[in-house]
C-alpha cells in the first residue's frame, strides 16, 4: 500500500540566528524538497510547518513560519519531515523510491520470483536496485530498459530481464 506521506529528509541543524532550519534531503535534489511549501513532522499528516526554502550546496535551507530564534529552531533538531504525495505529480514512469521498496522481482519470461527490492543505489549513470532474497542474499540490477521490462507498484511487482551474471553465478 503507498504511503500517502513520504519521508523526504531530516533536520540536521540550523542556519544563522533567526530560526532558519537544515534539512538534508533523502528527495531527489534539495531543488526538489525546495518546490514544497508545507512540510509534514509526522508520518500521519497531522503535525505540518509552513516553510519557505532555497537550495544551499547538497542542502535545504527552510524558513519556517512561526520560528524566529536559534532556540527555536534547534527545538527541531532530529526530526523527520514528510511530504504529501498529492502534492507533487511524478512523471509518467517516475515513482517514489518508498513505492519501490518491497516490491517483488519477478522473471519477465519465466515467473520466478528472484526476491523483493530492500534498497535503490543511486550510482550517477543508472540507478541499481538492491535486490535479496528469501535466503537473504543480495543481488544487485541496473536500472535500464534492458533490464526492467515492466514496474507495476500498485500491484506490487517489477518484472525483469536479468543480464548475465546478476543471479546465475556467471561473468
Amino acid at each position: 500500500m503507498k504511503k500517502q506521506f513520504l519521508e523526504s529528509g531530516k533536520i540536521v541543524g540550523t542556519h544563522g540566528i533567526k530560526g532558519e532550519v537544515r534539512i538534508d534531503p533523502w528527495c531527489d535534489s534539495p531543488e526538489f524538497l525546495c518546490a514544497f511549501k508545507k512540510l509534514f513532522l509526522d508520518a500521519d499528516g497531522k503535525t505540518f510547518i509552513e516553510v519557505n526554502s532555497r537550495p544551499h550546496k547538497n542542502i535545504a535551507l527552510c524558513k519556517i513560519k512561526g520560528v524566529n530564534t536559534i532556540e527555536e529552531a534547534e527545538k527541531l533538531r532530529g526530526k523527520l519531515v514528510y511530504i504529501n504525495r498529492d502534492d507533487i505529480t511524478l512523471e509518467e514512469g517516475v515513482n517514489f523510491v518508498q513505492d519501490l521498496i518491497g516490491l517483488d522481482v519477478k522473471d519477465a519470461d519465466s515467473g520466478i520470483v528472484y526476491g523483493k527490492i530492500t534498497d535503490v543505489l543511486r550510482t550517477g549513470a543508472n540507478d541499481v536496485y538492491e535486490i535479496t532474497d528469501k535466503n537473504n542474499k543480495t543481488y544487485f540490477a541496473p536500472v535500464i530498459d534492458d533490464v526492467i521490462i515492466k514496474t507495476n507498484v500498485d500491484d506490487g511487482f517489477i518484472l525483469i530481464r536479468p543480464m548475465k551474471g546478476i543471479f546465475d553465478g556467471e561473468n
